[in-house]
């Protein structure tokens, strides 16, 4: 491997670099930046410069920049901190002849950039290094080891003098260096090592050429690899150096070729070296960008959809799931083990379901095991909840499919409901209910979790998504989302919150009456909102914690309740004693059938016999106006005979 050298196709689609140069009054900035553009020093410059474009050509990158000159003076404080807040790269002068301006760096310029937020390269620059006190000469490590140790951000310290034309171009190929290939991404220098994302990537390219998967790059490998990203061959006595610069221990080489190892120490090598032009055009030929992703144009944005409308993974995307599945269930037992999972994630930027809401969203053993039914369960999660990440992942795993046909769109639920079936493989349904109705507790069900005794309430919204078994043998994913009883206005107060529910459930305290009548409000509120919208779903009733004794007009507010309203009447269940009488059967049965167990009110009802009256009155009309009409004609032809 080669360091890069084609410029600007490997600057990450950089089209401009804003460079802003700031640092305390006398220390050189302006001088700088004139003698940078012009190749002259001029003894007499304006206090403040306007912007200064140097050439496309100036560097080889051939990536324009523009230098932004700054004012320290306090009455300027605004416009410097909205210049540093647009900047791509940092430059902080001090003058090698007044100590003082150094010490101000660490006491004031590097923590207002902190204070600012501004995340962008920072480089240091000592200028008027011509007039340095020679008894003081120190390397600039010695003089900014101590500042560079306290403040990570800073890329580069380089010393100049612009009298004298010493490294002022320099200067500004550094900037421009630090801004197309940032160090930071790449190495954690705190702890000396490559960074885990940067590890995973490579990991991921090394996998894509190792074309015969026999976990090495052979020699016509590593040839091909580096064709691809540095448009040119390897000699095989460069290949035979490379061999050399790996270390034995680390068994970076064998009789067939490259391995992982070998391969990852060699970039550990040109970072250490400060190439890291060498690791960022490997990386940008294989479609990353600066935060060492995938880059959004490589990968195709979904289907348009319509609210009521969902994004379901294609019978080829899960067969490739269920390989990837296989290929990862080392010991063969039919669980993906938490090391296992690591694994497979290991060439993504990190595990898609470390946070909420895919984190413990699905059933797992006690030892934390993922089953296929599991893995095939989160996966119709992130697809339901984030298509694009799902599709990013599927790459990152190794799709090496159409992602076009990867995902599907399922069919209107509005159609569905007129058809009266619904096509979908996975249902989403809403979970409402009051306080300590026993939401959790279903959910803790529906993954096989144990009965918990006290009760911790549920702050945020929470998902669990699994595999039901139909009758006759088919299958159908279920994602149930707990809806905390406080959040339910907010979902309501959008119009759309009802479309990608499938199914509602409402929950209650089967022995407390203040439970019921709370989620019979709720259940109304819904109803009312699905009425307007037009996005009204089908809702069942749940009487959770069976065991307990209910209270005593229970059953005659669930008969008038569903009698009014035109639904099935509560389905007891207890999860405690592990009875859910079906619930999840019964839940995606309803869903399937869209037009059934949606509930009116009584307001809605009305609305409907308005509206049948009104369209009965003028079929009435247009049927006696179509008859006076054939009267009227005929009478006309009979006076017409008589005459």
């Amino acid at each position: 491997m080669s360091k890069a050298s084609n410029g600007a196709a490997n600057s990450g689609n950089q089209t401009g670099i804003r460079i802003v140069v700031a640092g305390d009054r006398g220390t050189g900035k302006s001088s700088l930046i004139v003698t940078a553009a012009t190749y002259n020093f001029q003894s007499n410059v304006p206090p403040v410069l306007p912007p200064t474009r140097l050439p496309d050509d100036f560097y080889p990158d051939r990536v324009p920049i523009t230098i932004i000159d700054t004012s320290s003076s306090p009455k300027n404080r605004s416009v410097l901190e909205d210049e540093l807040r647009r900047a791509d790269a940092v430059v902080l002068t001090y003058a090698c002849d007044q100590p003082a301006t150094l010490d101000r760096l660490s006491t004031f310029w590097l923590p207002e950039l902190h204070r600012l937020e501004v995340k962008v390269p920072v480089i240091v620059v000592g200028c008027k290094l011509d007039l340095r006190d020679e008894q003081q000469q120190m390397s600039i490590y010695e003089v900014m080891q101590p500042i560079v140790e306290q403040f990570r951000e800073i890329e580069t310290c380089i010393e100049c003098s612009a009298s004298t034309h010493i490294q002022v171009r320099e200067v500004f190929y550094y900037v421009q260096k630090a801004v197309l290939y940032p160090k930071g991404p790449l190495f954690d220098e705190e702890i000396d090592i490559l960074k885990p994302r940067l590890v995973r990537a490579l990991k991921r390219i090394f996998i894509l050429c190792d074309h015969d998967r026999d976990g090495v790059l052979s020699d016509a490998e590593l040839n091909d690899f580096q064709v691809r990203c540095f448009n040119a061959a390897l000699e095989p006595h460069e290949i035979s150096k490379l061999k050399s610069v790996v270390p034995e221990k680390l068994q970076g080489f064998n009789e067939h070729g490259l391995t992982l190892s070998g391969f990852l120490h060699l970039h550990a090598l040109f970072i250490e070296k400060e190439l890291f032009e060498t690791t960022w055009t490997v990386l940008r030929k294989f479609g990353y960008n600066n935060d060492i992703k995938l880059r959004e144009d490589l990968i195709p944005v979904p289907f348009k959809h319509t609210p009521d409308q969902n994004m379901e993974l294609t019978t080829e995307a899960l067969e490739f799931l269920k390989g990837i599945f296989s290929l990862f269930d080392i010991n063969g037992d039919g669980l993906l083990h938490p090391d296992e999972l690591v694994d497979l994630f290991s060439t993504a930027p990190e595990s898609p379901w470390i946070e909420a809401p895919y984190k413990d969203a699905a059933e797992k053993t006690t030892l934390g095991g993922l089953s296929l039914d599991g893995f095939l369960s989160e996966w119709a999660l992130l697809t339901l909840l984030d298509p694009v990440s799902s599709l990013e992942n599927l790459i990152y795993i190794g799709y090496t499919g159409d992602l076009s046909y990867a995902l599907r769109v399922t069919r209107k639920r509005r159609l569905d409901r007129k058809r009266q079936q619904s096509d979908r493989n996975v249902f989403q349904c809403f979970v409402f209910g009051p306080k300590e109705a026993g939401k959790s507790g279903l959910l803790n069900a529906f993954l096989e979790r144990p009965f918990s005794h006290s009760y911790n309430p549920t702050i945020d919204e929470r998902y669990a998504a699994n595999v039901v078994d139909q009758p006759g043998g088919s299958k159908k994913t279920l994602v149930l989302r707990e809806i905390h009883e406080d959040g339910v206005r907010g979902l309501l107060s959008k119009r759309d919150s009802l479309a990608a529910c499938d199914i509602a459930l409402f929950v209650y305290d089967s022995s407390d009456e203040s439970s019921w009548k709370r989620a019979t409000e709720l259940l109304v509120k819904v109803a009312i909102h699905g009425e307007n919208t037009r996005y009204g779903v089908p809702c069942l009733i749940v009487a959770a914690k069976d065991d307990l004794d209910h209270y005593p007009t229970a059953i005659q507010d669930a008969i008038k309740l569903t009698q009014d309203m035109g639904i099935g009447p509560p389905i007891p269940i207890s999860a405690k004693l592990g009875d859910i009488n079906n619930i999840f059967q019964r839940i995606i049965a309803a869903a399937e059938h869209p037009h059934l167990s949606i509930p009116e009110t009584r307001a809605w009802r009305s609305r409907k016999l308005y509206s049948q009256l009104i369209n009965s009155s003028l079929m009435v009309f247009s049927v006696g106006a179509a008859v006076a009409l054939v009267g009227l004609a005929a009478y006309r032809v009979y006076a017409t005979r008589k005459i």
